[in-house]
C-alpha cells in the first residue's frame, strides 16, 4: 500500500508537454525565478507520476529527491514532457496533489511534428524519409521499445492534436489549474512569461535571463523546407484540432494562422 500523501507548502506545478515545443525553455525561465524551484536535474526528466512504484514512495521521497535547493521557494515545479500523453500521470497527480497546476507549451503542430521527426532521426530511431514517416504513422505508432522510450517516437501527427490531450487533463483538473503557453509567443515576448508567473502565484515583474537564450535546439535538422504537398497534407490534418484549441482558449492564434 502506498504511503499517505500530505498537503504541504510549497505548492506544486508541472510543465507537462508538448514534446519539442519549448518545454526546456519554459523550465529555465521558471528555474531563473527566485520564488520557483524546479526539479533537478532537468535531464533525465523525473517522470515521477508515470511510475507507480515511485508514486508509492510518497511525497516526502519526491520532494527530498528532486527539490530542496531553494529555501525561499514558494512553488515547486517538475518538467516531464510525456505527462501530456499519459492519463495515468494525471490520475496520480489528481489523487495526491489535487491543487497542482499544469503548464502545457504548444507549438505550431506542423513545425512541432517536423522537429519531432528530426529529433527521432538524431537519436537513431527513425530511418524513414519525413514524407513516409508522416504518411505511415498510423501503422507504426507502437513499433518501439517501451522499456527504453516512454512514449512513441513516431507520433508526429497524433502528438500535435493538442485538444485531445487537454481534454484528458480537464477530466481531472479544473480549467483554472491549466495554463497554455503558445511557444511562438513565449520565445519572442516577455508578456507570456510574466503571465505564466502570475498563474503560478509568484512575482510577475521578473525578466528571466534565460528568456534571451536558445535552449535545446536540434542542430541535426536541415534548413531546407519540406515539400509543399507534405506541408499541405499536415496543415489539413491539424486544421480542426487547431480551431478547437483556439475556441477553448477563447482567442485566435495568429502565429499559427488560426482563428476561432
Amino acid at each position: 500500500m502506498s504511503k499517505k500523501w500530505c498537503s504541504m507548502t510549497p505548492k506544486h506545478f508541472f510543465i507537462g508537454g508538448a514534446q519539442r515545443s519549448g518545454t526546456t525553455y519554459a523550465y529555465h525561465v521558471c528555474a531563473d525565478h527566485p520564488e520557483i524551484e524546479m526539479a533537478h536535474p532537468v535531464k533525465p526528466e523525473p517522470k515521477f507520476f508515470m511510475n507507480d512504484e515511485l508514486v508509492a514512495k510518497g511525497l516526502d521521497y519526491y520532494r527530498q529527491t528532486y527539490f530542496g535547493q531553494k529555501s525561499n521557494a514558494r512553488i515547486y515545479g517538475e518538467k516531464s514532457t510525456s505527462y501530456i500523453e499519459i492519463e495515468r500521470a494525471a490520475q496520480h497527480v489528481a489523487a495526491h496533489l489535487p491543487d497542482a497546476k499544469f503548464v502545457f507549451v504548444l507549438r505550431h503542430p506542423v513545425d512541432r511534428a517536423i522537429s519531432n521527426y528530426w529529433f527521432s532521426v538524431k537519436h537513431g530511431v527513425e530511418t524513414m524519409s519525413i514524407a513516409d514517416a508522416m504518411h505511415q504513422e498510423a501503422t507504426r505508432l507502437n513499433d518501439y521499445d517501451a522499456s527504453k522510450i516512454s512514449v512513441s517516437p513516431f507520433a508526429y501527427l497524433q502528438r500535435g492534436r493538442y485538444m485531445e490531450y487537454l481534454d484528458v487533463y480537464l477530466r481531472y483538473f479544473p480549467r483554472t489549474q491549466i495554463h497554455v503557453l503558445i511557444y511562438e509567443q513565449m520565445v519572442t515576448q516577455l508578456a507570456p512569461v510574466q503571465e505564466l508567473y502570475r498563474f503560478l502565484g509568484v512575482a510577475d515583474t521578473f525578466d528571466p535571463p534565460s528568456r534571451h537564450e536558445k535552449i535545446n535546439a536540434n542542430e541535426v535538422r536541415p534548413a531546407d523546407p519540406i515539400p509543399s504537398e507534405l506541408q499541405a497534407f499536415m496543415t489539413h490534418h491539424f486544421a480542426t484540432s487547431n480551431r478547437a484549441l483556439a475556441q477553448w482558449l477563447g482567442r485566435d492564434i495568429p502565429e499559427w494562422g488560426v482563428t476561432r
